[in-house]
This record gives structure tokens, C-alpha cells and sequence, in this order.
């Protein structure tokens, strides 16, 4: 059967960028997908993307979806014929229903009954015809943001103005909003017109020569070599932040790199500052020596060719100007205000309505610091920076820079309290207690500023939990998963024994004593360590450890952080060793049949009626004599040590003894026993073979 290219390509106005690759993927994943769902054959898919298009091209896709000879079974045979041996009216509704007649029906058994079947050959259709479908792949696209236009009903990304459809040379007949498929594309708005689309092969070559590069890669591709050869040549150090690179690389549909200067002036303004007025604002790379030193320079990267740069450069020195005079002006207005001025007015700042104000919230803070650094290992001397950045962790927030550049809270709190006198300990604390700021960023390097980062992440938490403010599905305005995954990270990192549990438990207080929420402290306490343990799975996720040996140590108590995570990493290195199955085996066996003691907990070894008990109950006691010292290495080689003489003390010992008080002795020191293995996991939860 004979193969053709399929093209399609959505053309619309400018979309966002941020949008445009999830975009570019989702289209080629739900057009690959339709076509296999309707078994139709095809070879590679390519996606291409540009601000004004989205547009998938996928070669060799069958001209015909195959033929099937299927089989399909109907009612047994006593229902089948009647009582004359005629067909029923069974019989003949599920010929015909299958478009067969009764004469086509035989019959087979199946499970010691005889069923009615019929064979059917289904005549594979004409992919041409069923490509108008596509329409519906395009209109499922779901957006962040979506709008409507003209008088049209659809809500789309952006306003579709053509559709490139293509089937070999032919055109696949349908229309979205008004706009039918045709075989034509745009090009560059300004650089390039209207091209004709003969064969999907051409695509990416006609859209070239019409100043577009369709294929997002090969556009990055062209900016990060522009960068490096525009280093070479002027012997700077162009820092590419990616995410910035991948923004730029959907503005724009024919790349070309340019540079411009500013004021040498603007160089005492903090090179955060700088920086940042170049990148959110204006979109712009900033160029440094080879020292590391910020240089009156930007780079950015123009829509269109090498003409008239110098135009451009002026333009942009422009616009950069007066955005630097902006943030000079905000800098040197906020050297004017004073930390204490700061603060009084976070007290008219809400935070939430439920919550309070910020001065509020910073107070808890404080109150959480303080708790946290009396069950962590700092000095007095970092205690009291702790206490100091807490105090004063949300001051920048009220600065005219941070204001202007949200993104530049914690960098502003650091740089103005060195500028108010502060020590050099409390100002990196100020920045340091918003990190992790996301997934790929560090835990805070001072203990100060890890403990001020944990108290406010927590202080969030436990606070929006108390109002109902959950997450749920993608819906997290206040970041809770992000937070608490921050706090995994930093106790990780630290190594700091802190039960989770207890320190939710304070925090819960805390904010009970402030009014915040109505629902009890425990129903909160639940849903938090729960919140918590799936935050601890993501990690342990992430580390490639087992699910069952995930779920194993989750089982437990969430206590250390720290202990937790490398219980997890220990199970997932033993899980190979060659007697891991023999002691799972023998420690689940003592969990599961702990499972019918009573309340009784106390062991009477007076009662013992052979030397396994009596071997069990001497090494029970050594293991708890070390309780809370050995390390989880350790502790992991106790509990394996039981194994000889668990295995002895089944072999010899009826646990559910016909005496009543014998059994509940027994029973009991099952519990004790089952208790100090599920400090360190549940291992009946975890799979052996």
C-alpha cells in the first residue's frame, strides 16, 4: 500500500511565549495519537513552532487504514436456534447487527458451551477521507489562557488567521472558526509573504526562504551560536540563562543577535538589580568580563535579518535608558527608609484576610525560629542571627525595588541590611529563607538562614491549611507543594533530626493561638503529614527508589527526614542481596500476627516456656537499649541479626497457645518486637520473590 507526508499547520496571531512549546508538543502528540487510535500507519513526527504557527509534519502515513478479518461472537446456541432448530429472532438480530446474515453464522465452544459466530471483513478506510477529522485535534488543544474573537463561539490561544493541511499534494478538506485548509503559509510578518505548499517535504525550506525557521531547535540553535561567535569577537562572557534563551526563541521566527551599551553609571546600581531589569523586562542577555564583572552592555535578539542593526541598537539603548533611570531612581529612594520604618508598615499590609498582615505573619515566624533553633544543633551566635533575619525577613518587601521586581526579594532584603549596618550573618539569612525558590535551586548554605526557611514555609503551610486553602490538581496559588518540598530538601541537606510530626504540631499551635481557621488541630495535624509524606514520595521518587520500599518506610512514623530518606536508600541497595527475601520474610511474619494483640503491651518473662522465647527476648532488649543512638546502617543490621532467631522462635513456639495468659504474653512481645521494626519500616509492605 502506498504512503504519502501529512503537513498541518495552525497559523494565528503572536502567542505568548511561555505557551508556545507545550503547545508545539501537545498538538503532535494528539495528532500522532488520533492516528494510531484509528490504526492508520505512519513513520517519524516532527513539530514545528513559531509565535505565529504550530504545525506538525509526519512522513509515510498509509493511504488506507488496513483490512480486518475479525471474528465476532453472539448468543449461545440454545438461544441461538429455537426449539424447531430455526434461528431465533437472537440469532438473526446479531447476524444482522454485524451486517451478516443467518447463513453466516456457525458455531464454536467456548468454556464447554457452544456460542454463535460469524467472520466479518472490514474494508479499512481511505486515510483522505477520514483526515477532516483532524478538525477535532485542533479544537481539544487546551491553553492557560484562552480567548474569543470576531463573532466566533471557539475559544482558542489566539485568533487562527490560515490552515496549512496537507495530504501528499492534496488539501484536507475542513475549516476551524471560518478559516478552511488550504495549501498556503505565511511567513515572516514583515520579511516574508504568502508561499505555496506543493509537498509536506518542502515545508521547512519554503518557510526559510519566506525568513521563518519552523523548527524551535534549529532557531536556538541559531541564537546560541550568534552568542558565542559575538564572545569570540568582542572577548566577553555572555551568561545564557536557558529558560531566558527558550522565552526569546518563541518571540521570535528568523533570529538575529545584535548589541547595544548603557551608562557606565548604572553600574553602582546592584548587578542583581541590573540584571534583572535587562532580562524580565526587555528580554535582554547581560555580558560580563572574563573576571565575572557586569559591563555596560546588553545583548538581545532581533525578529529579522542584519539590516539597519544600528537602528535597532539605538532603539533598544533607548528603552533600556529609561528603564535604568527607573531603577536608579527606586534604589536610591529606598537607601532613604530605615529597617524599623520598614517593618511598621508590613503591619498594614494583609497578607491574607483569613491569615492576617504581614507584620503578623513575620511575628510568628520569629515565635517558629525560635522554637526550631532550641531542636537544631546552633550556636547561641547563630541562634540569635536567626532571630535578628526573622525579625526582619519581610522588610524589603515594602522597598520601592522589590515592589517594581517581586523577583528581587530576599537579594534586596540582603543587599539593604549590610547598607543599614546589619551583620553579615542576619543579611544572608534575609535571602537565604526563600530557598529553595524551585526545584533546581539550593537549600540555604547558613544554618540561620535555613532555619528562618523552614519556619516560613511552615508558618504558610500550617496557616493556609487552617483556612481550607489545599491544593488540589494544579490548583496551588501559594505554592504549599513547592514549600514543603523545600523543607524536605533543607532537613535532607542539613541532616537535622527534627520529627516533622512534632514540629507540624507547634506550628499548628501557634497559629490556633492566632485565631487562623476554625477546623480542630487535628483534623489539620492529619491532612499536613499526610501533604508531607506525599511530598517525601516525590523525593524518594526521584532517587529512583522502589514504590513498595517507598511505601515501606512511609509506613512509618514521620519523624527525621534524614533517617527516613536513607532507610529508603538502604532498602533500595539490599533489595538485591541474596538474603534480603529471608529477612523480610521473617520481620513481616512478626508485624502480621502482632496485628492480633490487645492493648496489653507488658512481657512477662516468667512465663516463657522455651529458650527461643527466651533468645527472642534478650535480643529485643539489646535493640532497645540502642534505640534512638544506632544510625539507620545500624539499625538495618539489628534488625537483620533477628532472623535466626525469629525463624527459631516460630520453629519452636505456638503463639496463640490454648492459655489464655501464655498467648497474651506472647502476643505482647510481638507488639514490642513489630513496634521496633516499623521504626525503621513496615517490611510487610514490601514485595519479595
Amino acid at each position: 500500500m502506498s504512503k504519502k507526508d501529512l503537513l498541518l499547520e495552525i497559523g494565528l496571531e503572536e502567542m505568548p511565549a511561555r505557551f508556545v512549546t507545550d503547545a508545539m508538543n501537545s498538538l503532535k502528540e494528539k495528532l500522532v495519537s488520533w492516528l494510531d487510535g484509528n490504526s492508520i500507519e505512519h513513520g517519524e513526527a516532527a513539530a514545528f513552532s513559531s509565535p505565529r504557527r504550530l504545525s506538525v509534519y509526519i512522513k509515510d502515513v498509509m493511504e488506507a487504514q488496513p483490512d480486518v478479518n475479525e471474528e465476532a461472537k453472539g448468543p449461545a446456541r440454545k438461544i441461538a436456534l429455537d426449539e424447531k432448530g430455526e434461528w431465533s429472532k437472537a440469532a438473526m438480530g446479531f447476524a444482522r447487527g454485524q451486517g451478516m446474515s443467518a447463513d453466516d453464522i456457525y458455531f464454536k465452544e467456548l468454556n464447554g458451551t457452544e456460542y454463535a459466530y460469524v467472520k466479518k471483513f472490514i474494508k479499512g478506510q481511505k486515510t483522505f477521507d477520514l483526515l477532516p477529522q483532524i478538525e477535532k485535534v485542533v479544537t481539544s488543544l487546551s491553553f492557560p489562557k484562552n480567548m474569543k474573537w470576531a463573532d466566533e463561539e471557539m475559544r482558542f490561544i489566539r485568533p487562527i488567521k490560515w490552515i496549512a493541511a496537507l495530504f501528499g499534494n492534496e488539501v484536507i478538506p475542513f475549516s476551524i472558526a471560518s478559516v478552511p485548509a488550504g495549501n498556503e503559509s505565511a511567513g515572516h510578518r514583515f520579511l516574508g509573504g504568502k508561499v505555496g505548499i506543493a509537498q509536506p517535504a518542502d515545508y521547512e525550506k519554503l518557510l526559510l526562504s519566506q525568513y521563518v525557521i519552523a523548527n524551535p531547535v534549529d532557531r536556538k540553535n541559531a541564537i546560541r551560536d550568534q552568542l558565542e561567535k559575538l564572545e569570540e569577537e568582542q572577548g566577553w562572557k555572555i551568561p545564557v540563562d536557558e529558560s531566558l534563551l527558550e522565552e526569546v526563541n518563541n518571540l521570535v521566527e528568523y533570529p538575529t543577535v545584535l548589541f547595544g551599551s548603557f551608562n557606565e553609571e548604572f553600574l553602582n546600581i546592584p548587578d542583581e538589580v541590573l540584571i534583572t531589569s535587562m532580562k524580565e523586562h526587555q528580554r535582554y542577555f547581560p555580558v560580563k568580563d572574563n573576571d565575572g564583572n557586569l559591563l555596560p552592555y546588553f545583548v538581545t535578539v532581533r525578529n529579522g535579518d542584519h539590516r539597519h542593526l544600528e537602528t535597532v541598537a539605538r532603539g533598544n539603548e533607548k528603552v533600556l535608558r529609561a528603564r535604568l533611570a527607573d531603577a536608579d531612581f527606586f534604589y536610591k529612594e529606598d537607601q532613604k527608609m530605615s529597617i524599623d520604618h520598614a517593618l511598621q508598615k508590613l503591619k498594614s499590609i494583609v497578607y491574607h484576610e483569613e491569615i492576617g498582615t504581614l507584620a503578623e505573619k513575620v511575628e510568628r515566624v520569629r515565635k517558629i525560629t525560635k522554637l526550631l533553633s532550641g531542636l537544631v544543633p546552633l550556636s547561641k551566635e547563630e541562634a540569635a542571627f536567626a532571630d535578628r533575619a526573622a525579625e526582619i525577613s519581610k522588610f524589603d518587601l515594602v522597598s520601592h525595588m522589590v515592589y517594581e521586581f517581586p523577583e528581587l526579594q530576599g537579594f534586596m532584603g540582603e543587599k539593604y541590611a549590610l547598607q543599614k549596618g546589619e551583620p553579615q550573618e542576619v543579611a544572608k539569612a534575609i535571602n537565604e529563607h526563600y530557598q529553595p525558590r524551585n526545584a533546581s535551586d539550593n537549600a540555604p548554605e547558613s544554618n540561620a538562614g535555613a532555619v528562618v526557611s523552614i519556619s516560613d514555609k511552615m508558618d504558610t503551610i500550617v496557616s493556609c491549611f487552617a483556612i481550607g486553602l489545599i491544593p488540589t490538581g494544579s490548583q496551588d496559588p501559594y505554592a504549599l507543594r513547592r514549600q514543603a518540598s523545600g523543607i524536605v530538601q533543607i532537613l535532607a541537606e542539613k541532616k537535622w533530626n527534627v520529627s516533622l510530626t512534632e514540629l507540624i504540631s507547634e506550628v499548628i499551635k501557634l497559629v490556633k493561638a492566632d485565631g487562623i481557621g476554625s477546623k480542630e488541630a487535628v483534623s489539620i495535624q492529619e491532612e499536613i503529614v499526610s501533604f508531607f509524606r506525599l511530598r517525601i514520595k516525590h523525593v524518594l521518587q526521584e532517587k529512583g527508589v522502589r514504590y513498595d520500599l517507598i511505601e515501606a518506610v512511609l509506613n512509618s512514623r514521620i519523624n527525621s527526614i534524614p533517617s527516613l530518606l536513607e532507610r529508603a536508600e538502604i532498602l533500595e541497595q539490599e533489595k538485591e542481596s541474596e538474603n534480603f527475601k529471608e529477612i523480610v520474610e521473617s520481620l513481616s511474619r512478626v508485624m502480621n500476627i502482632a496485628k492480633k494483640a490487645g492493648e496489653q503491651d507488658s512481657i512477662n518473662p516468667e512465663l516463657f516456656e522455651n529458650e527461643q522465647e527466651k533468645e527472642l527476648y534478650s535480643e529485643f532488649l539489646k535493640l532497645e537499649e540502642v534505640s534512638g543512638k544506632a544510625d539507620p546502617h545500624t539499625s538495618y543490621r539489628n534488625l537483620s541479626s533477628l532472623k535466626p532467631f525469629i525463624e527459631g522462635y516460630f520453629e519452636n513456639t505456638m503463639v496463640m497457645a490454648e492459655n489464655e495468659e501464655i498467648k497474651q504474653n506472647r502476643l505482647s512481645q510481638m507488639k514490642k518486637l513489630a513496634e521496633r521494626i516499623q521504626s525503621f519500616a513496615g517490611f510487610n509492605e514490601i514485595i519479595v520473590k
